[in-house]
């Protein structure tokens, strides 16, 4: 396994999301909580467990009407304008991305075609569109050589 959360990445997600992790024998938990909005969720980090016959990381999330998970989280970026923290997780030339947004929002975007990411957004339609500009700022996280890869 590559990536392995170190407290540092802990500080730094609380940081953005403004809000604090509990500690568990095996996951840090946090919180989060819209009031205005009424929407509250849970996010869940398990660092370097097994996952089947592998280690990795695994992220969940569980708000009132969902349970999200994304196994192999690989990094994070976050973004202190955007008040959100962008889980990835990659296979091949195939990018996930788990958004948590500072206001108890999230979104998940799978098996997204890395090339789109740095590619020219005007040539494609508004559905897909979404996906490349929603997990462009995860290129800095992801191996240089993703975005050339063959299928």
């Amino acid at each position: 396994m590559g990536f392995t959360f170190q407290p540092e990445d802990f500080k730094a997600i609380e940081s953005v999301l403004g809000f604090g992790f509990h500690e568990d024998e095996s996951c840090r938990r946090m919180i989060l909580e819209n009031k205005a909005e009424k929407r509250k969720i849970s996010l869940e980090i398990f660092p370097d467990i097994p996952i089947g016959k592998k280690r990795g990381n695994l992220i969940s999330v569980y708000t009132e009407s969902s349970h999200l998970q994304l196994h192999f989280c690989s990094g994070y970026v976050v973004s202190e304008m955007l008040g959100e923290v962008t889980f990835i997780a990659q296979c091949g030339s195939k990018v996930s991305g788990l958004i948590i947004e500072k206001g108890a929002g999230c979104s998940l975007f799978a098996n997204v075609d890395a090339g789109i990411l740095s590619g020219d957004f005007t040539h494609l339609g508004p559905e897909v569109m979404l996906s490349g500009v929603a997990l462009s700022l995860a290129e800095t996280v992801l191996p240089k050589d993703i975005k050339t890869r063959k299928k």
